[in-house]
């Protein structure tokens, strides 16, 4: 077991819309899990060779024994939903990572508007009931193909009769609408000055909200990414230094550093292999990285302290990294 996992076991699943099952887990001794914000996630040990990052459903205060994950089960996955949906079961004993958080709630916006389509409602429920628990104003565009496609409905409307006037939940199903797709530019144009907008969906909304901040501050639009925004950096041509054995390595064309790594026996953590988890960021300690996650800011990028090995390359020949 890596540093800072923690097992648990399976307490509940349930369906919550055709596709998504909300999994509760506790730990196994009743010990509490460490403190998770709005927004966090934590990566799911499946088996050795298969970890996930799922979105928490609501914050943790760090005194309780469990979270709550939910996962859409992908035609195309890759392994992750499928083995969530078709093999975990109640009772079960696997680990979790401690909560991460590269989506997090400013609580004192004056107005969060907040935009989910399908499985993105999972970190924005996490802020709609912190928001809704602090009193402060929210609205939520949720959309999906279908109502029955939608989970959550029922929480989302138990935190609107909670808000006392604060929170409202609009609704958007394609096949009600006549396909036609939620209309995110009309959202920013009619939104108070100062509000807060956040969003997680699937690439075409948020490539659409990308486009409808355009003029907003930036300090004033987040962003939740489950796929990658850049294609994985397989150009190759340059040596990765392992600072803490001194050996080098050399990333060839077609290949990835995490794919150098992999085979070289290093031990890295990785879950999503494309950029959007954090999970495998490590320290970069000489050397100028080709950025391409989802995750570092435009400061983060350019101060260059820290690289995502799973998706991101080299500007430099050489990059001495932090293993």
């Amino acid at each position: 077991m890596s540093d800072g996992e923690i097992t648990v076991r399976v307490k509940q699943m349930r369906f919550e819309a055709d596709t998504v099952l909300s999994v509760a887990f506790e730990t196994l001794d009743g010990s509490p899990l460490p403190r998770a914000e709005p927004g966090a996630h934590v990566d799911v040990i499946l088996s050795d060779d298969l970890r996930r990052s799922y979105s928490l459903t609501q914050a943790l205060d760090g005194n309780g024994p469990g979270c709550i994950v939910a996962v859409h089960r992908d035609p195309a996955s890759r392994g992750g939903s499928a083995h969530v949906h078709e093999r975990l079961r109640v009772g079960e004993k696997i680990r979790l990572s401690r909560p991460k958080n590269h989506f997090p709630l400013d609580e004192s916006a004056a107005q969060s508007v907040l935009i989910a389509g399908g499985i993105g409602i999972t970190p924005i429920l996490a802020m709609i009931r912190r928001l809704t628990e602090a009193g402060r104003p929210w609205h939520l565009h949720y959309a999906a193909r279908k109502r029955s496609a939608a989970a959550f409905l029922a929480e989302l409307d138990a935190c609107v009769a909670a808000s006392g006037g604060q929170g409202q939940v609009t609704t958007h199903f394609d096949d009600e609408e006549k396909g036609a797709l939620l209309d995110i530019a009309g959202i920013f144009a009619g939104a108070d000055p100062d509000t807060h907008f956040y969003c997680c969906g699937p690439e075409p909304m948020l490539a659409a909200y990308e486009a409808a901040a355009r003029g907003t501050p930036k300090e004033r639009v987040h962003a939740e990414y489950f796929s990658a925004r850049e294609e994985v950096a397989r150009e190759g041509g340059f040596d990765v230094v392992l600072n803490r054995s001194g050996k080098v390595l050399h990333v060839e064309s077609g290949q990835t550093i995490l794919d150098v790594l992999i085979a070289n026996r290093v031990s890295v953590p990785f879950a999503c292999t494309e950029g959007t988890c954090g999970t495998c960021e490590t320290r970069v300690i000489e050397g100028r990285p080709d950025h391409r996650d989802a995750v570092l800011t435009d400061e983060e990028r350019a101060a260059n302290d820290t690289i995502m090995v799973c998706c991101s390359g080299s500007k430099s020949a050489r990059l001495v990294l932090d293993l």
